[in-house]
């Protein structure tokens, strides 16, 4: 997975996802990672809101964190093929 800002330069739809998370209606896809700081720097959707979903920085220790209340947590994609950001309908650019 790419460095933090080492795609910065490459438009929003080239920039290839690597890794997906996912809890019930929420999705995190990851395009650069920082291994020191364990920081993320993605797309995110959460509750099914594709109008308020967006781009940013994630930290894979609060993502670690996360629990409902009947004990679920988040949840990597091992399915997840790297694609480029065009290719995920999800996706809003």
């Amino acid at each position: 997975m790419p460095s933090l800002y080492s795609t910065e330069n490459v438009p929003l739809e080239e920039k290839i996802i690597h890794m997906h998370f996912f809890l019930g209606g929420c999705d995190w896809f990851m395009a650069e990672y920082d291994p020191t700081d364990r920081l993320f720097f993605g797309y995110v959707i959460l509750n099914d809101d594709l109008e308020n979903a967006e781009w940013g920085y994630t930290s894979f220790d609060e993502m670690r964190s996360i629990r409902t209340r009947h004990g679920l947590e988040i949840d990597r994609d091992l399915h997840w093929h790297p694609n480029p950001v065009s290719q995920i309908p999800r996706i809003w650019i």
